[in-house]
């Protein structure tokens, strides 16, 4: 038996499971896809999804593979949305193949002792106050799993949704849009027809994709597209012949915009598209996939382990789904601007894009930089710490690195060692810092996912840290007179 099923190995299966085996859960990811597509859907990881990775010490080696661009992909603004000065320690988006980070986060899942069924479909589950029982079938005979919890990350189309009974509420497409990874000479960027239609031209290391506006879409969206097809749209766009050649994948999206209604039903939890589906503005889809993953891995963990205090698990939906909205919203709200021409509103979103305070705050938004979960009297409540430098007994280190085992930190940035009894229940660091971004601040309680728990501030001693420490951590000892 496993403590908890996954269904789905894209980016949200595999890191969620790596997080729950980093803190010793038993995890198993069923996958219906007997291997690895060879076609790759996105090349984008953003500036929050790396500073997430960097805390489990998983971004540097993606870093050095990738291609460093100095603002966050947008759509229908006149210029880039540039991420120098924005709240991150890695002011760019990276480009790097999803497959490749699927194939960084496989490695590390199978490190920690995760089991991997690629070619098995979750076909159904039931669940009890206990557990889950799911129906597996690899294709020739079928067989069950049982777990304590079962996490849909099969995508938008989520068996794990459906049969849990979660509605998906929203808007359907208004408009779909063909994608092909092709051979071709036209060049990069938007091409124009007369029309003033465009196909969109993005390089690939050996091809291209090509993204165009389909005029006529069929009664079923998931009627296969071929090259003719591809290319007949191209040409109907551009107003003359164009050849394309050796597809690498075709594919078809739209516009759709659908948020389940819950994350959590009983012991069924979802992340990734299985939990929304948006337009793809901003290049945003595997980069919300990881931030529900990061979010709900240590909560879960802790639950299964019986160390979570009451409520943590359901702070996954109070935290993600709201997170979730405000994607639909500013996917959205980026192809209304695209399509809005000369409208007055957009005009305006367009100005405030240019000017420097508004590129970078709507930058922080589309990249979910601006993620504060329950802010409170000190700027660093909620939001994810910084990854400022610290000297700790002996060595030079990053307060990243204090969050690679995945546990609670209390950060004691006090010469005297003040907060050194509350090792008794929670890590303990004692650290120095020399940048001002910790001026004021005495200690910080950092949640398993690098975000701020609690901030002790000059004066203040550690007034409400055991309180933080009970509803973040769990019922660990307080040192007498706290």
């Amino acid at each position: 038996m496993s403590d908890v099923l996954v269904a789905g190995a894209g980016p949200a299966g595999l890191l969620l499971a790596a997080e729950l085996a980093l803190a010793g859960v038993r995890t198993t990811i069923v996958e219906r896809l007997p291997e690895r597509p060879p076609y790759c859907r996105g090349f984008n990881l953003n500036a929050r999804a790396l500073d997430l990775l960097a805390r489990r010490g998983l971004a540097e080696g993606l870093v050095a593979e990738g291609h460093r661009v100095p603002h966050a992909p947008a759509t229908g603004l006149p210029g880039p949305l540039l991420l120098d000065g924005t709240a991150t320690d890695h002011p760019f988006s990276l480009g790097i193949p999803q497959t490749r980070v699927e194939e960084v986060l496989e490695a590390r899942a199978l490190e920690l002792g995760v089991e991997i069924l690629r070619g098995h479909e979750l076909r159904s589950f039931t669940q009890s106050a206990d557990d889950v029982t799911a129906l597996i079938h690899n294709g020739r005979t079928e067989r069950t799993i049982n777990a304590r919890f079962l996490a849909g990350c099969d995508g938008g189309r989520s068996t794990v949704r459906k049969q849990a009974g979660i509605d998906f509420p929203g808007v359907a497409a208004r408009w779909y849009a063909l994608l092909g990874d092709v051979e071709c000479e036209l060049p990069y960027g938007p091409s124009t027809g007369p029309d003033g239609r465009s196909v969109f031209v993005i390089p690939r290391p050996g091809y291209v994709r090509i993204v165009v506006r389909e005029d006529d879409p069929p009664p079923d969206k998931d009627t296969p597209i071929t090259l003719e097809r591809l290319q007949e749209q191209v040409e109907a766009v551009l107003g003359r012949h164009v050849e394309l050649r050796a597809p690498r994948w075709l594919s078809r999206f739209g516009n759709a915009a659908r948020l389940a209604s819950r994350y959590r039903e009983g012991r069924v939890l979802l992340a990734g598209d299985a939990a929304h589906i948006h337009p793809p503005a901003g290049a945003i889809g595997v980069n919300v996939a990881l931030d529900d993953a990061f979010n709900l891995g240590w909560k879960l963990a802790a639950t299964v382990r019986g160390t979570a205090p009451e409520g943590l698990l359901d702070t996954y939906h109070a935290e993600r789904h709201a997170a979730g909205a405000r994607i639909l919203a500013n996917t959205q709200a980026q192809v209304a601007l695209e399509e809005a021409g000369a409208e007055p509103w957009a005009d305006l979103m367009r100005r405030v894009a240019a000017h420097p305070a508004g590129n970078r705050a709507l930058a922080e938004i589309i990249t979910g930089l601006d993620a504060c979960y329950e802010p409170g009297g000190h700027a660093w409540l909620g939001r994810l710490a910084p990854d400022v430098p610290l000297r700790v007994p002996g060595a030079e280190t990053h307060l990243a690195e204090l969050l690679h085992t995945g546990r609670p930190v209390l950060v004691d940035l006090t010469s005297s060692g003040t907060f050194a009894a509350w090792s008794a229940g929670v890590a303990v660091v004692a650290a120095v810092s020399s940048t001002s971004d910790t001026a004021g601040v005495d200690a910080v309680l950092l949640r398993p996912d690098g975000h701020v728990a609690w901030v002790g501030t000059p004066g203040s001693g550690d007034a409400g840290l055991a309180e933080a420490v009970h509803r973040w951590v769990g019922d660990v000892p307080v040192p007498a007179g706290a």
